[in-house]
């Protein structure tokens, strides 16, 4: 998988890797409350939404049941991206009752946590609304399912920031620090360009934004900077290089942030403190 290739091929793929490990972890050996259930027994299934929220998770809920029952029917009635209403039915599926059974936790796992983070981005999308910042995501995300969560963040309707440590350059303080102050670290930065989808600069100060500018920054972080600090950031910068807010950033607070006429705001609680979208799944047997 290329870096954000998010098309339905590469996420099919990504879904169906994330649900083999999740249903290895959860079934192991096999299921053993669902093999009280006779073998050739049909079942239908739908899955409930208790709250409101962007329904995302569709991939990785299909690849669940479908590894446990490939000829499982799967109907959606919210689709991916789209709101759902509290207590509206979501999804519909029908095939192997035991299949249904043991996958049903595997699927609600990845829907509510896709969803919520879906529905979080969207909620920060919508407050900024009118401005011209993007809300962009972190590494702050779970292990193992960083993919899935920066997928989550784009169907809200957010920008996915760099992937891992090996796709763009972010130089933060420690990096300074060691590297023995702004303009030595971008010099030495200029050695991997090549290999960096871009380098980004984390400035704390604004003769450090000035520091940085001079030396040919393109992109800049300015962290957790007071309000009238960002304007005359904004301001000193004029358009020279992309400016982008972190830290401490809040529902509260973004749409100030976003009118100081800044690029970007990056967002760790997007994937990082993530309260589940509450679903659940009815069965009967048919």
């Amino acid at each position: 998988m290329t870096r954000f290739d998010f098309s339905v091929a590469a996420v099919a793929e990504l879904a169906q890797a994330d649900a083999r490990r999740a249903l290895a972890e959860d079934v192991g050996a096999g299921d053993l409350t669902a093999g009280l259930v006779d073998a050739k027994r049909r079942a239908r299934a739908r899955i409930l939404a208790r709250e409101s929220a962007v329904i995302c998770g569709a991939p990785w809920v299909e690849a669940a049941l479908r590894q446990l029952d490939p000829d499982a029917q799967i109907h959606w009635l919210v689709h991916e991206g789209l709101h759902c209403m509290a207590d509206q039915v979501v999804l519909e599926v029908e095939g192997s009752a035991r299949a249904l059974l043991t996958a049903e936790r595997t699927a609600l796992n990845f829907l509510q946590l896709l969803s919520a983070v879906a529905t979080k981005t969207g909620r920060y999308v919508e407050a900024v609304r009118g401005t011209k910042a993007q809300i962009v995501d972190t590494r702050k995300t779970l292990p193992g399912l960083r993919l899935a969560q920066k997928y989550a963040v784009r169907a809200g309707g957010g920008t996915p920031h760099r992937l891992g440590l090996y796709d763009a350059v972010l130089i933060k303080e420690n990096h300074i620090a060691a590297a023995g102050g702004v303009t030595q670290v971008m010099n030495a930065a200029r050695q991997v360009a090549a290999q960096a989808e871009f380098i980004e600069l984390e400035v704390e100060t604004l003769a450090q934004l000035e520091e940085g500018l001079s030396a040919g920054a393109t992109m800049i972080l300015l962290d957790n900077m007071e309000l009238p600090t960002l304007r005359e950031a904004v301001r000193v910068n004029n358009g020279r290089a992309v400016l982008e807010i972190s830290g401490g950033v809040t529902m509260e607070t973004v749409r100030e942030l976003a009118e100081t006429g800044v690029d970007r705001i990056s967002i760790g609680t997007l994937t990082k403190d993530v309260k589940a979208v509450d679903f659940s799944m009815r069965l009967k047997e048919i």
